[in-house]
C-alpha cells in the first residue's frame, strides 16, 4: 500500500470512528460525514487521473454534486432540529415523538 493510499484510507476510517463513537452533536456527525466524502473524492480524483480515462473523470464529480446535496440536507436538517428542540445534541432527539 502506497502512502498516498494509507493517508486517504486512514482519513476515511478516522471520520468514520468519529461518525460511530462521538455521537453528541449533530453538527460533529454532520462533519465526520464530510470529512469521508471529501477523502472519497480525493481517492476518486487520484484512481482517475492514474487510469488516465476520460470516462472515469465523471464519477468525482457525481460524487461531489452528492456530496453537495448531503451536506445542504443535512445543514436543513440542522436548523430544523436546533429551531424545534433548542439544541443539536442527538440524546435528545428521539424518533417516536415525531
Amino acid at each position: 500500500m502506497t502512502p498516498v493510499h494509507f493517508s486517504f484510507t486512514s482519513a476515511f476510517i478516522l471520520g468514520l470512528m468519529g461518525l460511530a463513537f462521538h455521537r453528541t452533536h449533530l453538527l460533529s456527525a454532520l462533519l465526520c460525514l464530510e470529512g469521508m466524502m471529501l477523502s472519497l473524492f480525493i481517492a476518486l480524483s487520484l484512481w482517475a487521473l492514474q487510469m488516465e480515462a476520460t470516462g472515469y473523470s465523471v464519477a468525482p464529480m457525481l460524487l461531489l454534486a452528492f456530496s453537495a446535496c448531503e451536506a445542504s440536507a443535512g445543514l436543513a436538517l440542522l436548523v430544523a432540529t436546533a429551531r424545534t428542540h433548542g439544541t443539536d445534541h442527538l440524546q435528545s432527539l428521539n424518533l417516536l415523538q415525531c
